[in-house]
């Protein structure tokens, strides 16, 4: 299995993020996509977390299982809410077990349920800090590109993230739409003597009624992308426009220097095939077939 952090070092990566299913018409939508999607030879995949039991047995066995049954590189996410460090330490075990060494290590959102265990690691640089001592994984961070929600101003939340990306292999940032966004954050980062990879994340809008959704996500879409959108007319052309959209940004990214792109994919395929098709990556085959 590729090590995230060496794949970087020898070029510019693209890759898939999927969420474990819950219910078994989730489970067969997500074969479908990974099937679709596989072809394109992506250079990893990345498993949500959720937090709790049962998130962390879905994400451990899915990830464990493109481990076993497909070419595919995964990487799994874990979250620091709602567990004991000995519960983290148990899970960083049992990936490392699995043959796990791809990690993204995250802070979480706070638990639904008022009840929960907040948790005993309050930020992520901790939750790296912990799989550094248990060793072995290629570790991940995630970057905002307009700050973390929760964060204070901008400032301390590029102060947060040079130090957590300090002791982290690379950054994976949250969907966004301006490419302007992206290069100020990495910028900053390099003027603060961090000059680790930054990944982009890629969510396409495919309809007005997402809009709402990114914003609740952490990621307003701007103005003027809504007013292109809007006058785009059906529901068949604001797909279309949001999918040239999206594409664009991915070029002037890629021109801009970022190391990749990291598609959030929803467990649909669709839209990343196009994107991908029209920026020309995967193999010859798998874009032809598209």
């Amino acid at each position: 299995m590729a090590r995230i952090a060496d794949l970087l070092a020898a070029g510019p990566t693209y890759s898939f993020e999927f969420f474990p299913p819950k219910t078994e018409e989730e489970k067969l939508q997500l074969v479908r996509t990974m099937r679709a999607l596989e072809p394109l030879e992506p250079s990893f995949v990345s498993v949500t977390y959720r937090g709790g039991r049962s998130s962390r047995r879905r994400t451990h066995d899915l990830v464990a299982g493109l481990l076993r049954t497909t070419a595919l590189t995964p990487m799994a996410h874990l979250v620091c809410v709602a567990h004991t460090r000995l519960e983290l330490a148990e899970i960083l075990v049992d990936l490392r077990r699995a043959g796990i060494e791809n990690l993204m290590a995250l802070g979480g959102d706070p638990p639904e349920d008022p009840d929960a265990p907040a948790g005993e690691l309050a930020h992520a640089i901790e939750l790296v800090e912990l799989a550094r001592a248990i060793g072995g994984f290629s570790i991940g961070v995630a970057a905002h590109p307009a700050g973390h929600p929760r964060s204070p101003d901008l400032v301390s939340d590029r102060d947060h993230l040079a130090a957590k990306l300090e002791r982290a292999d690379f950054a994976v940032t949250q969907f966004f739409f301006r490419a302007e966004e992206y290069v100020s954050l990495v910028e900053d980062l390099r003027s603060r003597g961090v000059p680790k990879p930054v990944i982009p994340g890629i969510m396409p809008v495919t309809s007005l009624r997402s809009v709402g959704r990114m914003a609740e996500m952490g990621a307003a879409v701007p103005p003027e992308m809504v007013a292109e959108l809007e006058a785009a007319g059906p529901d068949a052309e604001v797909r279309r426009v949001g999918i040239e959209l999206t594409t664009r940004l991915c070029r002037e990214l890629l021109e801009a220097g970022a190391p990749g792109l990291h598609f959030y994919t929803l467990n649909w395929s669709t839209a990343t095939r196009e994107i991908y098709a029209s920026l020309g990556l995967g193999p010859p085959a798998a874009a032809a077939a598209s």
